[in-house]
């Protein structure tokens, strides 16, 4: 009996518009407002980010996505027509209704089927699972995952008091960002290349934690700040916590695979974040990246805007084994095993 095909990483890129706005800047708008001034460097000192990424004006979630696919498509040598099934993977959106896969397909000139995988920070995660499962199930030979990123969006301008600011804290360090990868089919013997494996586990009684509420039916119309904007209302650290040891019993031999790995990415916030996830899952420092510090929150590209940057230093070649991890609000925790 044939092996099963395995989904192998033709091609992985990022789109990081050129516009860049430093945490002073921010502290400046907010501080311009009328409302809670920030003191100069309390940004800085609690995030430990520089700056973050801004659109061009009038771009869209799927206008970086289209940006970064189309540059994937490039690098893969492939053409639109090669794909048999795109995904639009973010935790932005261009509309409510239709899909945003829909508007990205427009825009490449795309004819196969669509649809949008969504789960806060781990859409492009749970992207990859699913064009993996399709691939090696025979179903797709080849699928292209894009994303876009519109994080400017969701920052607080207005905060009242201090208490309001640190609860919008979040929404100060998310990028504008674009990315792409393409999945197609390959041998699937012990050593062939591709994703060798995916683990999931969810605590979504912490769903409360962190959230954007506006545009959902709880409040479908609302123009109020907390509706709008990105709101911590909990302990994301906690709800890890509280799934910890379900988290290594699922993907402990992963997690180890992981540490002995040439490059682990993980889902980045701030810096006080990346520092906590090196210790909660004893991950070596030299095989991460801190790449949150100068281009802020990528949200669901920041997995492969990290892949990308460690591709760029030479710090993963042909053979390596590469593990991403995810973190979202939700809450959901994810762990893919690449063999590049």
């Amino acid at each position: 009996m044939p092996e099963a095909p395995r989904a192998r990483i033709a091609a992985v890129t990022a789109h990081l518009p050129a516009t860049y706005r430093t945490l002073d800047d921010i502290r400046a708008r907010i501080a311009g407002t009328g409302g809670y001034a920030p003191p100069p460097g309390l940004l800085e000192d609690l995030t430990g980010v520089r700056g973050v990424h801004v659109r061009d004006d009038g771009a869209n979630a799927s206008d970086l996505a289209v940006t970064a696919a189309r540059t994937a498509l490039d690098e893969a040598g492939l053409k639109i027509g090669d794909i048999d099934l795109l995904l639009f993977a973010a935790t932005a959106h261009d509309l409510v209704e239709p899909a945003t896969s829909h508007l990205v397909a427009a825009k490449l000139g795309a004819t196969c089927p669509v649809f949008d995988v969504k789960n806060a920070c781990n859409s492009f995660l749970n992207g990859m699972e699913v064009a993996a499962s399709f691939i090696e199930g025979g179903r797709y030979r080849t699928v292209l995952i894009a994303c876009g990123e519109v994080g400017s969006l969701v920052a607080r301008w207005h905060a009242p008091d201090r208490q309001a600011f640190l609860r919008a804290l979040p929404g100060y360090t998310v990028s504008d960002a674009g990315a792409a990868m393409v999945l197609t089919a390959g041998p699937g013997h012990a050593d062939s290349p591709g994703l060798l494996s995916s683990r999931f586990v969810s605590n979504s009684a912490a769903w409360e934690a962190c959230t954007l509420a506006g545009g959902g039916t709880m409040h479908a119309r609302s123009v109020h700040d907390d509706h709008t904007t990105l709101r911590l209302n909990g302990d994301l650290r906690e709800a890890a916590l509280d799934i910890l040891p379900e988290i290594l019993d699922t993907a402990g031999d992963e997690l180890s695979s992981a540490r002995a790995g040439a490059f682990i990415a993980f889902h980045q916030i701030a810096m006080p974040q990346y520092r906590q996830m090196l210790d909660l899952f004893t991950l070596p420092e030299s095989r991460c990246m801190p790449a949150v510090a100068e281009h802020g929150n990528c949200a669901a590209a920041s997995l492969p805007v990290q892949l990308v940057k460690a591709r760029e230093a030479d710090r993963v070649e042909a053979g390596d084994t590469v593990a991403l991890l995810g973190l979202a609000s939700g809450f959901s925790f994810g762990l893919s095993l690449i063999r590049w």
